[in-house]
């Protein structure tokens, strides 16, 4: 069952990556965490991943992000996003609504720690 849960999680943050109301950043951290405990061969896949590795690994030895994937994390809501609700979404509601979840979006991505990293 974890092993689904990491599976969902990780399939949420590559929705993330094209979608930008979903935050990329802590689904892929929660899909390392399900892996870890159900699953090594997938864990140790995401590890390897020249994308997601890095940041995992700096989660599950310092509890940290990057600054680097802060950046990128926010700055792809913000221009994604920004271009989305100004040019597709009409109404005055579904902007505001829109720009509230971008908000939220970012707001868990600044909450978690940033940590010092050579790649940064």
């Amino acid at each position: 069952m974890i092993r689904v849960l990491g599976l969902i999680f990780l399939g949420i943050a590559v929705l993330g990556v094209f979608l930008p109301l979903l935050p990329t950043t802590p689904f892929v951290l929660l899909a390392a965490g399900c892996f870890a405990q159900s699953s090594e061969r997938m864990h140790r896949w995401i590890l390897d991943n020249e994308t997601f590795g890095p940041m995992v690994r700096d989660w599950e030895e310092k509890r940290c992000i990057s600054l680097r994937v802060k950046a990128i994390a926010v700055a792809s809501m913000v221009l994604v996003g920004g271009f989305s609700i100004n040019i597709v979404v009409a109404n005055p509601s579904l902007r505001i609504a829109g720009v509230l979840l971008l908000a939220a979006g970012a707001l868990v991505v600044l909450a978690i720690p940033t940590c010092k990293n050579k790649r940064d």
